[in-house]
């Protein structure tokens, strides 16, 4: 029973958000949101029961939820009836990596989104104020403050300043 609960708390431990995570997942959401031709939903449960997500190496939970994602703003709008796991997949899916969470589970989680046919996915780590998108898993270019002044997204033609999210 105490592994039980050990194993518990260690993963409520892991799914914990943090101050960098909280913050850079609200700007990068809010810098999105100005682009009229998308709604921006947090953390909505994204129905992944059509595929099998253990060859990526992913629990089969029959859900994954994207810290932020992007659809286009014909799906915008309170519905009458709520809508608890979205079959319709987003545009973009982008995860922001916490200090408990390893780049390896995240690329799962890509690799899954790319199966679900997911067009674009976004890894941002903001200790190193860096935003990795991939067109592919194995194809992605890299972004930060240092070298750039925005983040680009060829695929869905979308461009932030990365000052706006990293400041």
């Amino acid at each position: 029973m105490n592994e039980l609960i050990a194993s518990n708390e260690e993963y409520e431990e892991e799914k914990m958000g943090s101050w960098n995570h909280s913050i850079t997942q609200s700007r990068v959401a809010s810098q999105l949101s100005n682009d009229e031709r998308f709604v921006v939903p947090i953390e909505l449960s994204l129905d992944i029961s059509q595929i099998d997500l253990s060859q990526f190496g992913l629990k089969a939970s029959g859900e994954l939820k994207p810290d932020v994602c992007l659809y286009p703003s014909s799906k915008s709008g309170i519905k009458s009836r709520d809508i608890l796991k979205m079959s319709e997949m987003p545009l973009l899916a982008i995860e922001i990596i916490s200090p408990k969470q390893g780049i390896d589970d995240i690329l799962a989680k890509f690799e899954g989104y790319f199966a679900l046919g997911i067009k674009s996915c976004w890894l941002i780590t903001p200790n190193y104020r860096s935003i990795a998108v991939h067109s592919r898993i194995d194809e992605f270019k890299l972004f930060d403050t240092k070298h750039d002044i925005e983040v680009s997204d060829e695929v869905l033609d979308i461009r932030l300043p990365l000052k706006k999210i990293f400041e």
